[in-house]
């Protein structure tokens, strides 16, 4: 077990290194860069532009060197010192720009995943061993609801449906007069009134999705020999569907945590914005449309990194529910 998770620990280093390589080509893709955005603005607005400021900045800001000039002093940077760069929107460290986001994108997500397992897990259970029974249309019919109707459609229901039939403030993570006002139980509770929303919003799609893949998959372990000679041995039922036929159908839950951790970042972009939400995934779009290049290569950068190390804690865990997987 030890080399298997050496061996996937030695893979993350170059593919760490190609990816920061890409992340910083991506962001220089677009034609310009900031203060060309910025130009672009002030002359749409009317303001005059003064060149040989923009040349100021553009020299200042380092943008007028090379590319890979750019790079290796952001990756040097990143390397040495955590240093991720300046923000040229913000007018702040990028570190501090992103880290400001992060509390809340982490309590909602955390959330909303906490939320997709409590819900999928019983009732794909359930409509694999009651197959075709009410009960496994009733939650086949919801679960394609789920999957079907958009998330932003969704936040904007329940948003009028809480504001016309509760009287609560919709969009945000408080009321208007808790927004700036110190923590206190008022507060608190405040902001546990506005949660639902977004923990509902975000957990649905995933949890019809989970229910569909666990109860195709443990509907196929079901009629497999080792499960007719466990029950032919007499083997309570119970032990027969939960020692085995679950476990290795719990295999796609844990297969997603490489993709549940950069969604915590940039998932649900759309969602965040409907709902006015304080997270990762609106800053991430405004970063891109501004060419804001430090900051939306940071981020990039740091949703390769979750992603890497979503797939290695997703693999070690293969190996440990599933010994067969490390031996291949």
């Amino acid at each position: 077990m030890l080399n298997y998770i050496l061996k996937r620990l030695a893979y993350m280093i170059p593919t760490l290194f190609g990816m920061s390589i890409i992340s910083f080509a991506i962001i220089q893709l677009p034609p310009g860069d900031y203060l060309t955005s910025l130009m672009s603005t002030l002359a749409d607005g009317g303001a005059p532009i003064d060149a040989a400021t923009v040349e100021r900045l553009r020299s200042q800001y380092g943008l007028d060197q090379p590319v890979w000039v750019q790079y290796g002093k952001w990756m040097w940077g990143i390397l040495t010192r955590g240093d991720f760069g300046f923000s040229f929107e913000w007018n702040q460290p990028v570190a501090e720009v992103i880290w400001s986001r992060m509390g809340s994108t982490l309590a909602i997500s955390f959330a909303a995943l906490l939320l997709v397992w409590a819900v999928s897990l019983p009732i794909g259970i359930y409509s694999a061993v009651r197959r075709n029974s009410i009960g496994d249309h009733v939650f086949t019919f919801f679960g394609f609801i789920g999957l079907a109707v958009p998330n932003f459609i969704l936040a904007l229901t329940l948003m009028y449906v809480s504001f016309r039939f509760f009287g609560q403030s919709v969009g945000g993570l408080f009321s208007p007069e808790y927004v700036d006002a110190p923590w206190s139980w008022a507060k608190l509770w405040d902001l546990i009134l506005h949660l639902w929303i977004p923990i509902l919003v975000i957990g649905m799609s995933g949890t019809a999705a989970m229910i569909r893949i666990l109860r195709a998959n443990l509907t196929d372990e079901l009629s497999k020999p080792y499960v007719v000679t466990a029950r032919a041995k007499g083997l309570p039922e119970y032990k027969v569907i939960l020692k085995y036929p679950v476990r290795i159908a719990l295999n796609p839950f844990v297969s997603a945590i490489g993709w549940v951790l950069p969604d915590l970042i940039s998932g649900v972009t759309i969602t965040a914005i409907v709902l006015n939400l304080p997270t990762a995934g609106p800053l991430l779009l405004r970063a891109l449309v501004a060419q804001d290049m430090y900051l939306a290569g940071s981020f990039i950068l740091l949703l390769s990194v979750l992603t890497l190390v979503g797939m290695l804690i997703s693999d070690i865990l293969l190996a440990l529910l599933d010994p067969r997987i490390r031996y291949n």
